[in-house]
């Protein structure tokens, strides 16, 4: 079993994944701006930006294993504030890099985007293909094992605001009606959060090291066939 340090601890995916890896049997230390809402008597946890360097340095004691999850994920507001975001994932991405170097960390798990395949997504896209690509050099240049995660849209409990379904639950729900931009003839494979928790402490394996894997689901679906769904589950009221 392993130390695992893990970014990101107290969000949507990142608190699945905490829970998966210590049912595995795997040590976990949390990591993140606020306090995880769902971690457990025995996981330790250290408050923290990923752009303080010295506060991570000092966090990640005696790790095996980073998954570095933290990132500022909003499309939306990174349309809004790109520098924010660029500074955000690009250098806080990097310091961990640098981290996991001198700590001698054996493999960096990297939280990516099926995004990344697409023109869509903002500069939260643009940049989580940055990461990519400097882990990728990192690996070259250092030896710094890595495993890619790029998931595709999730949806479960602890969802943050700014997930889709979500938000059309909650619209349904309080304002008996849905709103989105678009003509709905956009495509989606939604996979719960538990299944890619489950899979993202499968891709430890030592066969996922230096690859790249896609979490997503297998079926496709429109958004206007998930918002025809949702209003039958309310009796199209």
């Amino acid at each position: 079993m392993s130390k695992v340090f893990i970014t990101g601890s107290s969000g949507f995916i990142g608190s699945h994944i905490c829970d998966a890896l210590e049912s595995k049997g795997h040590e976990v230390i949390l990591y993140d701006i606020i306090s995880s809402k769902y971690k457990s008597e025995s996981q330790k946890e250290v408050l923290g930006s990923i752009l303080d360097y010295e506060k991570m340095y000092n966090a990640i004691e005696d790790c095996d294993i980073i998954y570095h999850l933290a990132a500022q994920a909003d499309i939306g507001q990174s349309s809004i504030d790109p520098s924010n975001t660029l500074r955000i994932n690009i250098q806080g991405t990097q310091n961990i890099l640098d981290i996991a170097i001198k700590k001698k960390i054996s493999r960096i798990i990297f939280a990516s985007t099926i995004y990344v395949y697409s023109d869509l997504g903002s500069f939260y896209r643009v940049s989580k293909q940055a990461c990519e690509k400097i882990i990728e050099e990192y690996q070259r240049e250092f030896g710094l094992d890595f495993t890619i995660l790029r998931f595709g849209s999730l949806y479960g409990p602890r969802a943050n605001e700014f997930n889709f379904i979500l938000n059309a639950i909650t619209q349904a729900l309080r304002q008996k009606k849905i709103f989105r931009r678009g003509d709905g003839e956009e495509i989606r494979e939604y996979i719960h959060v538990k299944d890619a928790a489950q899979l993202s402490v499968e891709a430890l394996k030592e066969r996922y090291r230096n690859e790249h894997l896609i979490l997503t689901g297998h079926q496709q679906t429109r958004i206007k066939d998930l918002l025809k769904i949702i209003a039958e589950i309310f009796d199209n009221d």
